[in-house]
């Protein structure tokens, strides 16, 4: 099996943190995986926020109902927005940025969790993006897509196997 199909298998997403310090050089060589994302055109249309203040990530985990209370307890966080005036597709080129954070963390043994941030709303009804401007300040020309909590873990959940994947979802030539 090769090296990569290895470390897709064992990313895990991760909600409990130790409290432990991430080192600096593994927060940057995730940054740095998303700064390597494949982009339409080359355009790049995303922008990093990177929060690690105790009471903004306290302020963050009220973002949208159910699904961000682990940021309370993360050491830092990285919000991704993109400018929608660059690209028609800059969901999708945002979408990339997560998923190569995502997974680098997990590599270098940092947990880290997709918080889903567009379309979605706080507990009072809030859109989440609006929230977060508010926070955070960025311009109304860019959108949230959405925000990795990072956080060293105690415990890695077992990897997934081959097995569990859903064969029945390929179509070879025709559905």
């Amino acid at each position: 099996m090769s090296d990569l199909l290895e470390i897709l298998l064992k990313r895990r997403s991760i909600r409990k943190y130790t409290g432990e310090a991430i080192p600096a050089e593994k927060l940057e060589e995730i940054i740095n995986a998303g700064l390597l994302a494949e982009s339409g055109r080359r355009i790049c249309p995303w922008e990093l926020i990177v929060v690690k203040d105790k009471d903004m990530l306290k302020k963050l985990s009220e973002c949208r109902e159910g699904a961000a209370k682990m940021l309370a307890g993360a050491d830092a966080a990285i919000v991704v927005i993109a400018d929608e005036e660059k690209t028609d597709v800059w969901i999708e080129d945002s979408s990339i940025v997560m998923a190569n954070m995502h997974l680098m963390a997990d590599h270098l043994g940092v947990g880290s969790c997709w918080i889903q941030g567009r379309l979605r709303n706080t507990p009072d009804g809030e859109l989440t993006e609006e929230y977060l401007r508010d926070l955070l300040g960025y311009p109304k020309n860019l959108r949230l897509e959405a925000i990795l909590s990072l956080g060293m873990y105690d415990v890695h959940p077992e990897p997934h196997s081959l097995s569990e994947l859903k064969i029945e979802k390929i179509h070879y030539e025709k559905y």
